[in-house]
């Protein structure tokens, strides 16, 4: 394999994720300040908890992750991953964890508190990076005794302990961007269908386990049926694009933000500003996102090993499934989720956790292959 001398990160990939991060804390300034004005008596309150707490510390984590070598995390993939499983089971303790709506998801502190799943996001990709990439031959990866029990064996235990949170959610995210990750590394078809297969029947479960979960499922497929209880926040959030119109009702002008839309600073902040910008300037956003994760995919497609190729794959998987299922549940075209959108929605935990992800891809960038050398060849397995 031809060595690769460290050179400059990709520009294009910081200038991209630094417009979509301003972006954000200037729609999150507009839909916070009524919630904020109304529960806290100031209308900034967002703004400044998301920048002290999420922002400054996660560019700090940023420039960590994008000096140190990413090379250096394999060799604390498996304390990562125990720590993870630790972090999980903490919140099941109690004076340590944070309810809400019945969720243990919240791990407390004193006065830091923050989700752990959060943070497992990083932790497993890192993982099963490293797991993957040590594995010599590609007869290894295909293998269903040496590969896929293990596989199923290591993420059964990370999606049995946020499945008991709950927080579905985020572990479908979990499960994606590993899946992806698995697929890169040359799983055989059939594998994946049967981890689809079981993903799928778990899933189901899951939902007719929690009533709240069907009640969602059944909005979806019947927003009317109950347009003051479960179909509540779907209804309002369509009532809230469709009113932006092609060109938006103007910044910091939103009428849904005005205690009809739930959750405004946190899923639902696409639908702010879809009202407020409309469909012009959303769909530049999105070309402008679209763009930042085609540069993600292209850092694994020139990371020189393997390591790096699967840790970019699934961050590009996480950042983008996530982006893809929080619009599409608030234009009515998935159920909800509650997942937050990268970078815009309101949140310490998942501001920090992302910022660490694109410090990694901005490291991996300074290693990749320009065009004019030949890419890393699938079939051959390195360290």
């Amino acid at each position: 394999m031809t060595l690769v001398k460290k050179h400059h990160p990709n520009y294009q990939l910081i200038a991209s994720f630094g417009l979509i991060l301003i972006f954000g804390l200037i729609m999150l300034t507009s839909a916070s300040q009524v919630v904020g004005l109304d529960k806290f008596a100031d209308p900034y309150y967002h703004l400044k908890h998301q920048l002290l707490k999420g922002v400054l510390p996660g560019f700090i984590c940023l420039l960590v992750a994008a000096k140190i070598p990413y090379k250096f995390w394999r060799r604390l993939a498996f304390p990562l991953f125990i720590v993870s499983i630790i972090l999980l089971l903490l919140v099941f303790i109690p004076g340590l964890n944070f309810s809400h709506n019945g969720a243990k998801r919240w791990l407390v502190f004193g006065p830091l508190n923050f989700q752990p799943t959060e943070f497992v996001k990083v932790g497993a990709i890192i993982f099963f990076a490293a797991w993957f990439s040590l594995k010599k031959k590609l007869e290894e990866i295909k293998s269903f005794q040496y590969t896929l029990l293990p596989f199923i064996s290591y993420l059964g235990m990370i999606t049995a302990l946020i499945a008991l949170e709950p927080d579905i959610g985020t572990l479908s995210v979990i499960v994606l961007a590993v899946l992806a990750i698995y697929w890169v590394a040359g799983a055989r078809f059939l594998h994946l269908a049967l981890l689809a297969l079981l993903g799928i029947v778990a899933f189901l479960i899951l939902i007719l386990a929690a009533p709240y979960r069907l009640a969602r499922v059944t909005s979806f497929f019947n927003p009317e049926s109950d347009v003051s209880g479960s179909s509540y926040q779907i209804n309002q959030s369509l009532i809230a694009v469709g009113s932006g119109g092609l060109f938006g009702q103007g910044l910091g002008q939103s009428k849904q933000k005005y205690q009809y839309l739930p959750e405004v600073v946190g899923d639902s902040i696409f639908a702010v500003i879809a009202e407020e910008l409309g469909y012009l300037i959303t769909a530049a956003f999105l070309l402008l996102y679209l763009f930042f994760i085609t540069l993600c995919y292209q850092v694994a497609a020139r990371s020189p090993d393997f390591f790096g190729k699967f840790i970019a794959t699934g961050i590009a998987t996480w950042l983008a499934y996530q982006a893809l299922i929080n619009v599409s549940s608030m234009v009515g075209v998935t159920p909800l989720t509650g997942l937050p959108f990268p970078f815009l929605s309101y949140g310490s935990s998942s501001m920090i956790a992302t910022l660490i992800a694109v410090g990694l891809l901005i490291n991996i960038s300074q290693y990749t292959y320009t065009p004019t050398l030949a890419p890393l060849k699938s079939k051959k397995r390195t360290k």
